[in-house]
């Protein structure tokens, strides 16, 4: 495939903010990160050009091998590619220099054969702690894991490919309870099959959805509270934010609604299928939508979109 077939056909999995709230960083299907200056897009001083639209800085990572997580941590940037974390310096990433290369990274598992090697599909990075969780390996699950999420200091959420969504003791490191929500004939969709697609908590609930449709549970009794009329091929992304959802996947929309489902918003997508959504409030209120597509959308008060990036 030529490097503007490439381009054009690209699709964007996984971005992140950094720390000073000015640079959106992506990861894509080929290998490369793409760093876009948000700052010079949301306040320009004049008519923005098409080159302030595209990316400021690339990076390949690993080349032809997509990249599936980042986050980002007070010094670096933390990339998740398959049987491997990379990191680079915010400062190299702010820089000037394009031949940029990994301070460190660490084998995922270590030690193990290629063919033994997991996927990277999901990080946190718990600023309290200094520790950083990878989804990486398939303790607890049959198959893949797709997607973790951290609620408060003790309890850590997964969930996979085989469905099931696992709530681990940090203590002891243990599977103390389970949701499956493909055995509920409200949230089950036979077509899709019974993978979690993504999953995310607070105090109170527990949001996931994949293969079956989304669903938010308390998470107390584990029971569940709200089945999401969305209209989808499959839920990727899915945000809880005080009492409102985020949510996108196999669809031209990208969904904010509240707790007990109303719809509040439906942003059309340049692709035919959402991966990632980054948002912040400060510096400046941004959300950033990726997906099938070599485009970013852009809302900046979340309900409709403002402007459009581009990776070439």
């Amino acid at each position: 495939m030529t490097k503007m077939n490439k381009e054009f056909y690209n699709t964007i999995l996984t971005q992140t903010i950094s720390p000073c709230g000015n640079y959106l960083i992506t990861g894509d299907l080929y290998g490369n990160l793409s760093i876009f200056n948000l700052l010079k897009v949301l306040n320009p001083e004049t008519n923005l050009t098409k080159e302030e639209l595209i990316p400021k800085t690339k990076i390949t990572v690993k080349a032809d091998y997509q990249i599936n997580s980042l986050v980002n941590t007070p010094g670096h940037l933390l990339v998740g590619v398959y049987g491997e974390i990379y990191a680079y310096t915010w400062k190299s990433i702010k820089g000037s220099n394009r031949n940029l290369h990994a301070s460190w990274s660490i084998p995922i598992p270590d030690g193990q054969e290629e063919l033994s090697k997991a996927e990277v599909n999901s990080l946190i990075f718990d600023k309290e702690s200094g520790i950083l969780y990878a989804a990486c390996v398939l303790n607890g699950h049959g198959d893949y894991i797709h997607s973790i999420a951290k609620n408060g200091n003790n309890d850590l959420l997964s969930g996979g490919e085989d469905g099931v969504v696992n709530i681990w003791d940090l203590g002891s490191n243990r599977v103390v309870e389970k949701i499956e929500p493909y055995l509920n004939s409200e949230m089950q969709r036979t077509n899709l099959g019974k993978w979690i697609g993504a999953v995310d908590c607070n105090e109170d609930y527990i949001l996931c959805g994949g293969g079956p449709r989304l669903s938010l549970f308390h998470y107390r009794f584990l029971t569940h509270s709200t089945v999401f009329p969305i209209d989808d091929g499959g839920i990727h992304v899915a945000h809880l934010n005080d009492d409102k959802v985020y949510v996108g996947g196999r669809c031209k929309l990208f969904y904010q609604a509240s707790l007990n489902g109303n719809i509040i918003s439906e942003i059309p997508t340049s692709g035919a299928s959402t991966y990632s959504m980054v948002k912040q409030e400060e510096p400046f209120r941004v959300m950033c939508l990726a997906g099938s597509s070599s485009k970013i959308d852009i809302s900046t008060n979340f309900i409709y979109k403002d402007q459009q990036l581009s990776l070439y």
